[in-house]
């Protein structure tokens, strides 16, 4: 079993931080990469996650995620040579030891996630087509999500684009 680091493109880096995917594609090229083959994600520098290869379908790569630490990054300047290139199984164990314990486990918090919106309607199944249609065209770049650990909601925290957002026009004010 091989044992790469594999850079996700910027684009498609800014997407792996806004919704949850299961796999990540990226272009395979002419590489070695196998199927069940272990990789480390690397984006901005920065080991991201760990990850399976699936069965290459023709030029592109597609990858399971196994762990996560978007919000942690691992700094890696040494991973950025190329798009995919082989890891020493030193370096690459110790990433997939920093990258910590299976994140699925039972000491995983629970969030509560809130997109609030006021919207006038006629009847209650209007205003949700609207709500709907407005959380469409907005969409993450623009919409405020407010999220919090369950049962401590004075935690609450604006997020947009996947990062923190102060949603206080005072404290803008203040700047």
């Amino acid at each position: 079993m091989g044992q790469w680091a594999v850079i996700i493109p910027a684009d498609r880096w800014a997407d792996e931080r806004l919704f949850h995917h299961d796999t990540v594609t990226v272009s395979a090229g002419a590489t070695a990469v196998a199927a069940d083959d272990e990789v480390l994600l690397v984006a901005d520098g920065n080991v991201v996650a760990l990850a399976r290869a699936a069965k290459p379908h023709g030029d592109e790569l597609v990858l399971t995620y196994l762990r996560r630490s978007f919000d942690n990054p691992l700094p890696a300047p040494t991973l950025t040579d190329g798009e995919i290139t082989p890891v020493d199984p030193d370096t690459f164990r110790r990433f997939a030891t920093a990258l910590g314990a299976d994140p699925t486990g039972p000491h995983r918090p629970t969030w509560l996630v809130s997109v609030a919106l006021p919207i006038e309607a006629t009847t209650p199944a209007e205003a949700v087509r609207q709500f709907w249609s407005h959380v469409l065209e907005l969409g993450p770049a623009e919409l405020p999500t407010y999220v919090w650990p369950s049962g401590d909601e004075l935690a609450m925290q604006a997020f947009v684009l996947g990062a923190e957002a102060n949603q206080d026009p005072e404290e803008e004010d203040e700047d």
